[in-house]
């Protein structure tokens, strides 16, 4: 399946689109270069570009691009990390040990965060619409958790918060290295 039809399927029928991503083949490798990669971009170059816009004049481009290229790589890093989370909590919930199912979580899971990031490129606005897209994507994930990860559903309320937990404490530390590397 193609990127655009998977995302669109994510996004306006989650519960068919996971049934498919749960199906097929995958690996960590083709998980990443053929859709974690691209679509986290969106958020990337799309802020860059509209901090650019707004802070032309004010603040060089260089440390602009390096913060952007710095936040991408440390966030292709924490899809990763979520993955490993996933595949560590999942047997506490319930869920078979499966590292492949869990990276695919992981993965595409985000996939409203990284779409709504297009609007970035009006900062003020494509702040609240990012957030919304992060909400969304948390509801994506409590979706896929189930099919995916075959947590049992009674537990699958817990597992979500629990991962998302974590995943905020990884994205803190990954945001904490940041302003110190930027």
């Amino acid at each position: 399946m193609d990127i655009v039809s998977r995302a669109k399927g994510l996004l306006m029928q989650p519960q068919v689109e996971w049934n498919v991503v749960a199906a097929e083949p995958a690996d960590v490798g083709s998980l990443f270069t053929k859709y974690v990669v691209p679509l986290s971009a969106i958020p990337a170059v799309a802020g860059f570009v509209g901090a650019f816009l707004i802070l032309r004049g004010v603040v060089a481009t260089g440390p602009l691009l390096t913060g952007a290229i710095i936040s991408y790589i440390l966030g292709l890093v924490g899809i990763f990390v979520l993955g490993k989370i996933i595949a560590f909590l999942g047997p506490k919930f319930g869920a078979p040990e499966d590292g492949v199912a869990s990276m695919k979580l992981a993965a595409y899971a985000p996939t409203a965060s990284w779409v709504a990031g297009i609007f970035l490129l009006l900062p003020v606005l494509g702040v609240i619409l990012t957030l919304i897209g992060a909400l969304y994507s948390i509801y994506l994930f409590y979706v896929g958790a189930p099919i995916v990860a075959k947590v049992p559903k009674e537990k699958v309320l817990p597992f979500t918060i629990a991962v998302f937990v974590v995943a905020l404490v990884v994205n803190l530390l990954i945001g904490a290295i940041v302003q110190i590397l930027y």
